[in-house]
């Protein structure tokens, strides 16, 4: 995203100095775009004798180099933020991702960062598509909105015969991505890759309807069954945008739905 070169230009112009491996990896991990290049980048100077993938923005950093890193960056080509289907799905990866660190956090996990990671490059797919062929993700929305899919996912089956995501997994192979990002992408092998489909749907249900779309309860108690320490409350209160009486409304949906039916 253009801002990302504009992020890097200020906090350099700011400090006048060459910024830390961790600023640059928190600029990586804002902008899926960025993200996926660096991590492709990464992932294909790593060595045969380093035995772990890369799987964090961090760690992609650091396998680059610094000086490294901001070459790739400098030199890659921009998206168009005038795009505004593109700059939705962007915010709403963004969004996901953040959602996956505060709530991984809460869980205990060992690299919330993994999380957050597949969480932001979960949408990579329809980003790719708001990119080169916008007619096609507009088609789905246009099928939602007059009615002619109740979803969007099944918009996406009826009009093309696959999900977006489909595409992002199938991208995540091509591309040669950490089998653990790819994973977590999946979103369903274990607990840690349902925690990043959770993040992603519930970024989306918040892109869609805010704090009133119906499906947000759901999204609560379904998270607070993976992270057993949290209290509705608190993971409700993790939500961007949402006030406090609507965050106490969500927590009591969600209660309800975690309440045992009565026999």
């Amino acid at each position: 995203m253009p801002r990302s070169k504009a992020l890097l230009a200020t906090q350099q112009e700011a400090l006048g100095e060459r910024l830390s491996a961790r600023d640059l990896a928190d600029i990586a991990g804002a902008d899926p775009f960025l993200c996926l290049l660096l991590l492709r980048e990464a992932e294909s100077r790593r060595t045969q004798r380093l035995e772990h993938e890369t799987t964090t923005p961090l760690g992609a950093v650091m396998q680059l180099g610094t000086d490294t890193f901001c070459r790739v960056m400098q030199a890659a080509p921009e998206t168009d933020e005038s795009n505004a289907g593109l700059a939705e799905c962007e915010a709403r990866a963004h969004i996901a991702s953040r959602l996956a660190l505060r709530w991984g956090t809460a869980r205990a996990d060992l690299s919330p960062d993994e999380v957050a990671m597949a969480a932001l490059l979960s949408e990579i797919g329809e980003l790719l598509l708001w990119s080169v062929a916008p007619e096609l993700p507009r088609a789905a929305l246009e099928a939602v909105a007059s009615g002619r899919a109740a979803r969007s996912m099944q918009a996406q089956i009826d009009l093309f015969g696959f999900r977006f995501k489909d595409l992002s997994l199938k991208c995540a192979r091509i591309w040669h991505l950490p089998s653990l990002i790819t994973q977590l992408i999946r979103g369903i092998d274990n607990n840690r890759a349902n925690l990043s489909r959770i993040c992603v749907d519930t970024a989306r249900h918040l892109s869609s309807g805010g704090a009133e779309d119906p499906a947000l309860p759901a999204d609560i108690a379904e998270a607070s069954q993976l992270i057993p320490g949290a209290s509705l409350e608190w993971l409700a209160g993790q939500l961007p945008g949402i006030e406090a009486p609507q965050v106490l409304a969500i927590v009591e949906r969600a209660a309800d739905l975690l309440e045992p039916p009565l026999h």
